[in-house]
Parts: structure tokens; C-alpha cells; sequence
């Protein structure tokens, strides 16, 4: 790739740059997701989720396949994740949203897990308490999204080792360090957790299949820079007798600031559910924008919301209706709204959103343990 501000870089571990989605399908080897495959969720759901009609959901692997098996009464479960090395942020939240409409839709099992053990091994200054305590403090923001409880587990790596491990063991044995390397791009250095990790996410997609003693489907909703810990999951899949994962990839929250996405790493990019309205107001007041230098040339000229991640904040997020989506698109193109005048609005919003958010992270204290897999 070229050495530039807007090379793309998409891993695991890091996303960065201008992300060229239809490169990244073609790169990875994944399928666009399709009118038709939008249109029988649709039809289980009764409605057609906002992330689908915005095709922010936009790759699948297998999705097709895993359909069938349900029309056939093949119920499946679902399964995704958090790597707390931080609070929790609006990024974050989008496809954990759209996994809450299709646990509601299909009625199905969702496994989330927590990877403590990985932001561990990855992050050098991060030590393990710390990264177990974000653990517990992001399921406070999963449950505080309305998963179900009963149907919800919430899997902390460290806590529940043991029931992963022996999964992490059969897939491990069938993925050679030469595999590894080059879906990873694992270096001298990796240090020997981190490359026998990507056994450990692998084995929450099997995790029910072991339970009930049967094969049993997996969902993953992810960002599609996960992709590649499941790839090293389907490849065992077969070989250990279950389904292949299938998956569904979503795009990512734009930075607030000029290029890449939001990022736990680089605070003033993220607006964290924890900050308060104001805290996130100043984030926002401060955001880099598709706007003209001055008043005068923006009335004249008008904006370019392709490239304003606070107009994009609106279009993943923050505003529903498509008609008034439109609107707030073409009267920046016009210079009919300033940019200011569009921050304050979506000030308004996410104070709101957090708020109302915070509450319900105090009450899923109290539910907590309901929620972890024991």
C-alpha cells in the first residue's frame, strides 16, 4: 500500500486511514450483502432495520447458507464481542445494536464475549486487572443496551477459561503457525499469547454445539476487522464436525476528527458512554467537519457531508427517518445550515442518548450476575 495519510489499514488491532469497503470485500474474500438477504431478515423482523437500509451492514460470509438452515428449523445462535481496553464508545455500540434486532427478530441465544485475555497480550501497558475490570464495566453497556436476559451470556475470557478452553485446544491443533502469520501478519516479536489467541475467539462459535450436543448455526455480527479470527474458525469448523460461522459485517463510526475511526486509543476521536453531555458536546463543538473555512463561502458554496463525520454520526446513529436524513444532506450541499448550527443539533441528540443510556447502566448493576455465563 502507498505510504500516505490515507493508506487503509485494516487488522484486528487497528483500523486506520481512508476505508475502501468494496476493497475490503474483494481483500478479504467476503460476499456483499445482498437486496435479497436484506429482504428475508426483513421478513422474520417485520421491519427493515436502519443499518440495512443504510447498507452500513455491507459484507457477509455465509449468510445465505445460514437462512436456509433456519427456514429448514434450524434455530441458530448468535455471537460477538468486546475487547475491553477502555470504556465502552458510540462505535462500539452500532453492531451490538443491530444484534439486539436480530436477537428480538429470530429469537435466538446470544454469546458476548469479553476478551480481556487479548487486550492483555496485546496492548504492553495494559495490565490484566485493568483489562478484566473494563471487562465488567462494558457488560454494564451490553446489558444496558436491552439484551435478553436469560438469552444473553456475557463470556469473560479470564473467568470462563475453562469452559473455552478445550474448544481453543481442538482449534488450535488444526491451525498451523504458517496460517496464522499470514492471515495475521504475525511477526518475530508477536509475543506466543497473542498468536495462540485467535483459538480462544474462536471457540465461542462452537460453544452451543457442545452444550446441547448437536451442531448448532452461529451468527457473528462484527466489524469486518474481526474477519479475520473467523476465518480461522471456519477453516477448522468442518474438520471439528460443527457449522461453519457465518458472519455479517458492519462499516465503522468515523473518527470525529479527520480520517479513520473512532478509536478507544486516541480519546478526543471517540465519545465514550460514560462521558457526560458535556464532555461529549465539547468532543462534538470540536469535530472536524465537511464545512467551508468561513460563514460567507459556506452559504455560497455549501458543505460536503460525504466527508463530515458529524453528518455521519446522524446517518449511523442519530437519525431514523430518511426523509429528514435526506434533508440534513441537502441543506448542508445548499449552505443552508452551518456547521455549527448541525454540531449543536447532534449535541443535543447524543447528550440525550447518554443519559438516558447512564441510567441503564445503573440499573444493569443490580442484574449483573444474571447475565454472566456461569
Amino acid at each position: 500500500m502507498a505510504n500516505n495519510e490515507e493508506e487503509m489499514v485494516v487488522t484486528p488491532w487497528e483500523v486506520s486511514g481512508k476505508v475502501d469497503y468494496e476493497r475490503l470485500i474483494k481483500e478479504f474474500g467476503t460476499q456483499p450483502l445482498t437486496d435479497a438477504l436484506i429482504k428475508r431478515i426483513e421478513k422474520v423482523a417485520g421491519y427493515q432495520h436502519l443499518q440495512l437500509r443504510r447498507k452500513i451492514f455491507f459484507s457477509h460470509r455465509d449468510l445465505d447458507v445460514l437462512l436456509d438452515l433456519y427456514d429448514k428449523g434450524e434455530k441458530f445462535v448468535l455471537y460477538t464481542g468486546r475487547g475491553p481496553s477502555s470504556h465502552t464508545h458510540l462505535g462500539h455500540i452500532m453492531s451490538w445494536i443491530f444484534t439486539k434486532y436480530l436477537q428480538d427478530a429470530f429469537k435466538v441465544k446470544l454469546y458476548f464475549q469479553l476478551t480481556d485475555d487479548e487486550k492483555f497480550l496485546h496492548i504492553r501497558d495494559l495490565t490484566l486487572d485493568d483489562a478484566r475490570d473494563y471487562a465488567y464495566d462494558n457488560a454494564l453497556d451490553v446489558i444496558a443496551m436491552g439484551f435478553q436476559q436469560g438469552k444473553t451470556k456475557l463470556i469473560v475470557d479470564t473467568k470462563n477459561i475453562a469452559l473455552l478452553y478445550e474448544l481453543a485446544l481442538r482449534v488450535a491443533k488444526l491451525t498451523t503457525f504458517s496460517t496464522a502469520r499470514a492471515v495475521f501478519g504475525f511477526k518475530e516479536e508477536s509475543n506466543i499469547g497473542i498468536i495462540f489467541y485467535t483459538a480462544v475467539q474462536s471457540a465461542p462459535c462452537f460453544l452451543e454445539s457442545v452444550i446441547t450436543g448437536k451442531k448448532v448455526p452461529c451468527l457473528i455480527p462484527a466489524g469486518i476487522d474481526q474477519d479475520p479470527h473467523w476465518r480461522v474458525a471456519r477453516d477448522a469448523a468442518t474438520r471439528l464436525g460443527y457449522y461453519k460461522p457465518a458472519q455479517m459485517h458492519c462499516k465503522f463510526m468515523p473518527s470525529l476528527q479527520q480520517s479513520g475511526k473512532m478509536s478507544a486509543s486516541i480519546p478526543e476521536t471517540a465519545i465514550y458512554l460514560t462521558d457526560t453531555p458535556k464532555e461529549a458536546k465539547k468532543k462534538i463543538m470540536n469535530a472536524f467537519t465537511g464545512g467551508r473555512p468561513t460563514i460567507a463561502e459556506q452559504r455560497k458554496f455549501g458543505g460536503n457531508p460525504d466527508i463530515c463525520p458529524v453528518h455521519q454520526y446522524f446517518y449511523f446513529l442519530f437519525e431514523e427517518d430518511d426523509k429528514k436524513m435526506e434533508e440534513l444532506n441537502s441543506t448542508c450541499r445548499r449552505g443552508e445550515i452551518l456547521c455549527g448550527e448541525c454540531k449543536e443539533l447532534l449535541a443535543e441528540r447524543v447528550g440525550k442518548f447518554l443519559l438516558n443510556h447512564q441510567r441503564k447502566r445503573k440499573q444493569a448493576r443490580n442484574v449483573l450476575q444474571k447475565y454472566l455465563l456461569k
